[in-house]
C-alpha cells in the first residue's frame, strides 16, 4: 500500500493538569504536518485530546479521512493511550502504518516495541520533520527502513534501531500548517477565553536537571529561530487566525540575551497585540534584572520559573545549578515588573515527611509567586535520577506519571498520606494568596480571581479549593462571595466543533 494520506492524532489522555488553564494545541504537529505537506502528502491534523473525543468519534474521523498512516505522540503519562490509539487504528484497517513519537518513545522504544509491536510499526526517536517524510518515501519505494535515520522498529523477533538523526538547525525555514488547526477550541480561560496558540521560538535545553527529560532529548543542545522570523509568525497568527495569547513551548527562550531583547524590541516596534506566556530559568531572570520592564512592554504577561525544591540539598540533587535565595530574587523581579509569576515544587521524594512538606509550603509563601503548584515527583524511566528513585517506585502504570498522582512512596509516609499532603499544600498556599489579594495590582487581582474560578471548576485541585469555602474565615468578603459563586457553576468539560472536511 502506497502512503499518500497521513493522520496526525493526539491520544485522548486527560489528567486535569494542563486542561485547567485552557486548551493547548500540539505545535509539534503543526511543524510535522507542514513538512509532510511540503513532501507531497495529504495530512489531517486531529487533536482528539483537545476535542475531548471518545473512541467512536475517533473512529468516524479515521474512516472519513481514510489515512494510509497514523502518527501519534506520547509523553510518559499518555503513552498507554497512544498505543491504544494505534492498536485501535489497526482494528479499523490492519493495513494502516502506525508511528509513535515524542520523548517517551524516543528513550523507551525497546520496551514499547517489545510489548506492543502489534500496534506500533515505527518509532521516531527525535525530531519528526525530516525523519517522518523520509520514512514515508522509503516505504513507498519498497526500500529498507534501516536506511532512515532516527527510527526504531520490530523485525524478525527483535528491535531494530537506526543511528540518531542530526538535529535540524535551520528552524526559520521549516514549513508549518497553521491552517489545519481547528482554532475555535483553543482558548485561554484565564483571559476571558482569548484565542490561544502554542508557539516555538527555539529548541533545546542547556540545563542538566537530573529529573527532567528535555536535557536528554535535546542532548543539551540549543537552536533558535531568528527574532524577525518568530515575531512575523506572531503577527500572522494574530492577523490571520485571531490569536490573542501565545504560550512559548521553549524550554529556554531567553538563553541568547541579544536575540531575546531583539524579540521584545520587535514586539514593541511592530505593536504586536499578542500576549506571551513563557517559562525560563531563574538565572536568566536574574541576568535580565535591568530589562524586566522591557519584558512587560514586549507583551510578556506570565512567567514560569522552576524552583522545584525548598532545600539546597534537593536542588543540588536535581542539578538545578541555582541557590535557594536566587529563586526568591527572580520571583521578586517578575512581580516587580507586574508580570504574573508562577513556580512549582516537586514533592514526594523518598525522604519527604509531612513536616518537610509543611516547610516547603511556608517557603512557597515566602517566595510569594502569584501561583505555586505542588507536584508529585514522576520518575521518568529514562531520567538520570531514576536509579536513585527506583527502589521507591510504587507503580509502573505510566498513566499515573502525570505529576498529580503519587508514584513514589516516601520512606515514612503512605501513598494516601502523600496524596493528602499534596492537596493540602495547594489549598494552604492559595488560601494565603487570596487572603492577600489586595496587595496585588488591579490587573493581577482580576487575573487571580479568574484563576480561582479555574481552580474550582476546571482543575484537579477542585476538591481542595472548594474546601476553602468552609475554612476561609479570614478571607476577604469579595473572595468568599466569588468562591460561593464559582463553586456553583456547572463545569462543561469540552467544546465540540465540526471536524475539518
Amino acid at each position: 500500500m502506497k502512503i499518500k494520506r497521513i493522520a496526525l492524532i493526539t491520544p485522548p489522555y486527560h489528567a486535569g493538569v494542563v486542561e485547567s488553564a485552557g486548551t493547548w494545541l500540539n505545535v509539534g504537529f503543526v511543524y510535522i504536518a507542514g513538512a509532510l505537506r511540503a513532501a507531497g502528502y495529504e495530512v489531517d491534523y486531529y487533536d482528539a485530546m483537545s476535542l475531548w473525543h471518545k473512541w467512536p468519534d475517533i473512529q468516524k474521523r479515521i474512516e472519513a479521512f481514510r489515512p494510509d498512516m497514523i502518527a501519534t505522540t506520547a509523553y510518559t503519562a499518555s503513552v498507554v493511550e497512544a498505543v491504544k490509539l494505534l492498536r485501535f487504528a489497526k482494528s479499523i484497517n490492519p493495513r494502516i502504518v502506525t508511528v509513535l513519537g515524542n520523548v517517551h518513545a524516543a528513550f523507551c522504544y525497546d520496551e514499547v516495541l517489545t510489548h506492543d509491536h502489534d500496534a506500533v510499526d515505527y518509532i521516531v526517536r527525535g525530531e519528526g520533520e525530516e525523519t517522518l517524510p523520509m520514512l514515508c518515501h522509503c516505504l513507498n519505494a519498497g526500500d529498507d527502513p534501516k536506511k532512515v535515520l532516527g527510527i526504531a522498529y520490530w523485525r524478525d523477533g527483535g528491535v531494530m534501531v537506526t543511528p540518531k538523526a542530526p538535529y535540524i538547525h535551520d528552524l526559520d525555514n521549516l514549513p508549518t500548517a497553521w491552517d489545519l488547526v481547528e482554532w475555535p477550541i483553543y482558548t485561554y480561560r484565564a483571559k476571558k477565553n482569548a484565542r490561544l496558540a502554542i508557539v516555538s521560538s527555539s529548541r533545546g535545553c542547556k540545563s542538566q536537571c537530573s529529573f527532567c527529560s528535555q536535557q536528554l532529548f535535546w542532548a543539551q543542545s540549543w537552536r533558535a529561530r531568528s527574532a524577525e522570523n518568530f515575531v512575523a509568525e506572531l503577527e500572522m497568527l494574530h492577523n490571520v487566525h485571531g490569536v490573542q495569547v501565545a504560550m512559548l513551548s521553549d524550554e529556554l527562550p531567553t538563553f541568547d540575551r541579544q536575540r531575546w531583547v531583539r524579540i521584545l524590541d520587535l514586539m514593541v516596534e511592530r505593536e504586536v497585540p499578542v500576549k506571551l506566556l513563557m517559562e525560563t530559568r531563574v538565572d536568566d531572570i536574574l541576568r535580565d534584572a535591568d530589562i524586566m520592564d522591557k519584558y512587560r512592554e514586549g507583551g510578556v504577561e506570565h512567567i514560569y520559573v522552576g524552583v522545584e525544591a525548598g532545600s539546597q540539598e534537593t536542588l543540588d540533587l536535581f542539578k538545578k545549578d541555582t541557590e535557594v535565595a536566587q529563586s526568591k530574587q527572580a520571583i521578586d523581579l517578575i512581580n516587580g515588573a507586574d508580570i504574573v509569576s508562577e513556580t512549582s515544587f516537586v514533592l514526594g521524594m523518598p525522604d519527604d515527611t509531612p513536616e518537610s512538606i509543611e516547610q516547603t509550603i511556608e517557603l512557597a509563601k515566602h517566595y510569594n509567586p502569584d501561583m505555586a503548584f505542588f507536584l508529585a515527583i514522576a520518575p521518568w524511566p529514562y531520567a538520570e535520577l531514576y536509579p536513585e528513585l527506583e527502589p521507591y517506585v510504587a507503580t509502573k502504570d505510566y498513566r499515573k506519571y502525570n505529576l498529580v498522582e503519587p508514584v513514589i512512596k516516601p520512606k515514612n509516609m503512605t501513598m494516601e498520606e502523600l496524596e493528602r499532603q499534596l492537596g493540602k499544600a495547594s489549598q494552604k498556599f492559595f488560601m494565603h494568596k487570596f487572603q492577600n489579594l489586595d496587595k496585588l495590582s488591579p490587573w493581577k487581582q482580576e487575573f487571580m480571581l479568574s484563576v480561582l474560578d479555574l481552580l474550582i471548576n476546571h482543575s484537579y485541585l477542585a476538591g481542595q479549593m472548594k474546601a476553602m469555602l468552609k475554612e476561609g474565615k479570614e478571607m476577604p468578603a469579595e473572595v468568599k462571595a466569588l468562591l460561593k459563586t464559582v463553586s456553583q457553576h456547572k463545569h462543561v468539560p469540552h467544546q465540540t466543533i465540526a471536524p475539518i472536511p
